[in-house]
């Protein structure tokens, strides 16, 4: 467990779901290649129903809704209702060409990527004479 998840082990991305009653769903995200990948879990759902996932300039979002079987139960600790997570594409993600596939529980998102981006580049500080504040003038009596 790294010193991070120890000191904070509420993920803060997902503090505003939380807050607001929509919990968050659990991703993993990487490169593979040319593509960047989110996996996340969705076990049991029904793609077809349950699951949307959409794209909102640079966001991906997975959205998934697990409804209440009714039937008598003495003890559940299974989750219901809606479950979403928003994750930023990279500068260089593709919009066209997304694909999600469901496969065991797993949903997962290829998004590719447009060849590389440009590095950053340092931005110099340049040091200034430090200027006298202005005086308000004062008034004869």
């Amino acid at each position: 467990m790294s010193t991070t998840s120890r000191l904070f082990p509420l993920d803060l991305m997902q503090l505003p779901s939380t807050l607001f009653g929509v919990q968050a769903v659990r991703v993993e995200e990487y490169t593979d290649g040319d593509t960047f990948v989110v996996r996340a879990e969705t076990p049991g759902l029904d793609p077809d129903k349950d699951i949307t996932v959409s794209v909102f300039g640079n966001r991906l979002q997975i959205r998934v809704e697990r409804t209440e079987e009714r039937v008598d139960k003495a003890h559940s600790e299974f989750h219901y209702g809606t479950f979403a997570r928003a994750v930023t594409l990279p500068l260089h993600a593709r919009e066209e060409g997304i694909t999600a596939s469901y496969v065991a529980g797993i949903l997962e998102v290829r998004v590719p990527l447009a060849g590389t981006v440009a590095p950053g580049r340092e931005i110099p500080v340049t040091a200034k004479p430090a200027t006298k504040p202005p005086t308000s003038a004062a008034k004869p009596k």
